[in-house]
């Protein structure tokens, strides 16, 4: 197995979050953002060099702000950085993998909320799932929802986990994954 780039993030102290991950999306080729906040589901997409969130859209959708963040990873083809707040505070990683070949994981497509299309604004489309009344916005145009089928979700995740073995036992288990791809 060839190895991946694994490294903990130093976090500075006055953060200004969309600033530092637009930096690291340049740097490392990263397209789009996934956050979980107190108050909801932020997606975003760099474009251009900037991190554009899908409150930008709808306005009254979560804005990336570091006083509601759970975590957040911002990810592209060969890497992601992942923040998280713990007691302790924020805490970041960041993972790399352009080296590895596809037996170095398992690929896992997600399935994702949205059997419909409410609206398009800015490059991210509103879905809704059903009579659920759970909306995000992501940052896909042109989804293909097949109106036939009313719960036929065609967003997916694209997820990699990578396993390690336990030298003693042998046991296999899965001890990272990372985001890879929206579509």
């Amino acid at each position: 197995m060839n190895k991946l780039i694994l490294k903990s993030l130093d976090i500075p102290d006055k953060l200004e979050i969309k600033q530092w991950l637009e930096e690291l999306a340049e740097t490392h080729n990263l397209r789009f953002l996934l956050a979980h906040a107190e108050d909801g589901v932020i997606w975003g997409e760099f474009r251009d060099g900037k991190l554009v969130t899908s409150d930008s859209a709808f306005s009254y959708l979560p804005k990336l702000r570091l006083l509601t963040l759970q975590q957040c990873r911002a990810f592209g083809t060969n890497a992601e950085v992942m923040l998280w707040q713990s007691d302790e505070g924020l805490n970041g990683r960041f993972i790399e993998d352009k080296h590895i070949t596809k037996e170095d994981y398992i690929p896992e497509n997600q399935i994702l909320w949205g059997t419909q299309a409410d609206e398009v604004s800015n490059g991210f489309t509103l879905v809704s799932d059903g009579s659920q009344g759970l909306r995000h916005a992501v940052p896909l145009t042109n989804i293909n929802f097949d109106k036939s089928q009313k719960l036929h979700r065609p967003l997916r995740l694209s997820v990699r986990h990578y396993v390690t073995t336990d030298e003693q036992t042998g046991i296999a288990r899965i001890y990272l994954s990372r985001l890879v791809k929206l579509y």
